[in-house]
């Protein structure tokens, strides 16, 4: 039997959290308190344009959940491109690792506003040079 590459593996953890990252979002929206949506707003449903109507943290629950899928396809694609080449390197071990604890820390900074400014944008730099790097990956094995 063959061992998982730990690229994989993270991979496998990453899609996880991104397939997992919208039960914040829902669990706000369904405990909005009663009178705080406005009138006429159907079993407190409400649009995504109208998300500010929620508690704040509701807002970011769902902004963190966008934002890992907007990183996290990209890097996700570059780690399969990788597995088909052959590519994995003790640089796309460690990317790996790295992006999802910066990942994991920007969801719950986002979330919790324990990430201000400048930590959340910084945490945020921090996984697209991830991508770039895995992106580099690709080209050093072709």
């Amino acid at each position: 039997m063959e061992t998982l590459p730990t690229e994989i593996g993270i991979l496998t953890c990453l899609m996880i959290l991104a397939g997992s990252l919208w039960i914040p979002h829902i669990i706000g929206v369904t405990t909005t308190p009663e009178g705080s949506l406005p009138e006429g707003t159907p079993d407190g449903f409400v649009r995504i344009a109208d998300i500010h109507k929620h508690r704040p943290w509701v807002g970011r629950a769902h902004r963190a959940h966008m934002n890992l899928l907007e990183q996290g396809i990209p890097f996700a694609i570059l780690v399969l491109i990788l597995v088909q080449i052959d590519g994995f390197t003790a640089l796309t071990y460690w990317t790996a690792i790295a992006f999802f604890w910066i990942r994991v820390a920007h969801a719950v900074g986002y979330i919790t506003a324990w990430a201000q400014m400048p930590a959340r944008p910084l945490i945020f730099t921090a996984g697209w040079i991830c991508v770039l790097i895995m992106a580099y990956a690709v080209f050093a094995a072709a």
